[in-house]
């Protein structure tokens, strides 16, 4: 069985919202073993809506549509699909009642508009609101099951997991269940890695490989589809463990975690604590772990310090070091970090300093970055890079790569 979903809204198309809904909906539609090919998103405009339709039919067995349920003219989608199907509407009294409870107890009045919002297709599976006034419903035609929800998150999401989900699972015929697992990687580009694993790629039927690129990272969902979920996992831990033979080394997490999440998991449970002094980064780092709970079990402060005055006057950096070598070097970098750790009495260490750009600085390109990271008891490391971006992407790929050596350095410090 597949689906497509059908979000019904004009304000989606003018970006006024976003459609959250598709994606929640695939979620859980592929937990059920269902597929989803196609996301479609029309106005709120009756032709066009019969057009997605006939689309959609010829290409699923499942349509879904989201918003379109309530009360007001612009509101069209029961009506559309009553034409298209040739069925009645009619009032459910159930919903009906709902619907004149919840102005009573608002103690608003009620106006002949709302009873709309009660009307279902006849013959149709009612699917109760609970948290809104429209109901849901599922019908089936001519080996097409439709199914309305209301657009609002906060009543389309319960509707599906209550009463969606089994109606659909009532009416399928297929008992596959789809498991995906995300693969997350930094430091190795989509390219290089796809060259590393074409040969299981090309190989791939079921689980399947689907590589993806953002942000400075790689990611690879994989995808497992059997009757048993069980045996799904087991199908994705033998493929993962394929992948990480070939790139593990660039492998750091699963799902939607980020290289900050990893990084503090890991401090917290080895009971570390960090401090950042960052000229390139102008607080980055600080505030990106700052905003994942549980931060100041290992956060203690740090310090942004983007002039020559405050590394030498506060961060203690050598007039010698920034006279010689200057701020955008090495031994800066590993003087801010080791300085950092020793004033603010932490374990760790991290400093950035380089040129983020538009101009190169002390006749160094843009791009140049230094990281410094300090361990108690370990020798202090400094990387260099070479980036090639905009002055706000070379800033936040800077706190990526800091992360993620300081993640490779601890574990590397534990095998020691």
């Amino acid at each position: 069985m597949n689906a497509e979903i059908i979000a019904v809204g004009s304000e989606l198309l003018l970006g006024q919202i976003v459609n959250t809904n598709a994606r929640f909906l695939s979620q859980q539609l592929a937990n059920l073993g269902i597929d989803v090919y196609f996301h479609t998103v029309v106005g709120d405009n009756s032709n066009r809506l019969v057009s997605a339709i006939e689309t959609a039919e010829k290409r699923a067995q499942i349509i879904i549509f989201t918003g379109g349920l309530g009360p007001t003219k612009d509101d069209l989608t029961k009506e559309t699909i009553a034409r298209h199907l040739g069925k009645n509407l009619v009032i459910d009294h159930t919903a009906l009642t709902a619907v004149v409870d919840y102005f009573k107890r608002a103690n608003r009045p009620m106006t002949e508009n709302n009873r709309k919002q009660a009307l279902i297709l006849e013959g149709s599976q009612v699917l109760p609101n609970d948290h809104g006034m429209a109901p849901g419903m599922v019908i089936k035609k001519d080996n097409h099951i439709y199914m309305l929800l209301p657009g609002p998150p906060k009543e389309m999401e319960p509707m599906f997991l209550h009463y969606g989900a089994k109606a659909l699972a009532e009416h399928g015929e297929s008992q596959e269940q789809i498991v995906s697992r995300v693969l997350r990687f930094f430091g190795i580009g989509e390219a290089a890695l796809e060259t590393e694993i074409i040969d299981i790629i090309d190989a791939q039927s079921n689980p399947t490989i689907a590589p993806l690129a953002g942000d400075g990272e790689v990611t690879l969902r994989l995808t497992a589809k059997h009757v048993d979920h069980n045996e799904a996992q087991f199908m994705l831990d033998v493929l993962e463990q394929k992948i990480n033979h070939r790139v593990g080394e660039f492998f750091y997490g699963y799902n939607d975690t980020s290289l900050l999440e990893e990084l503090t998991k890991l401090l917290k449970k080895r009971q570390l604590t960090v401090t950042a002094a960052e000229s390139l980064t102008g607080g980055m780092f600080q505030q990106e772990i700052t905003s994942i709970s549980g931060a100041s079990s290992v956060f203690k402060g740090g310090v942004v310090c983007y002039s020559n005055e405050i590394k030498h006057q506060v961060l203690q950096v050598r007039s010698e070091t920034l006279d010689q070598h200057g701020a955008v070097s090495e031994q800066c970098a590993k003087e801010l970090a080791e300085n950092a750790a020793r004033i603010f009495s932490t374990d760790i260490g991290i400093s950035f300093t380089g040129v983020a750009g538009p101009d190169e600085l002390e006749g160094k390109p843009v791009g140049t970055v230094y990281i410094g990271i300090t361990i108690a008891g370990r020798p202090t490391m400094v990387q260099k890079l070479t980036l090639g971006g905009s002055r706000e992407a070379n800033r936040a790929r800077a706190v990526k790569f800091g992360c993620y050596y300081l993640l490779k350095y601890l574990k590397e410090s534990q095998s020691a």
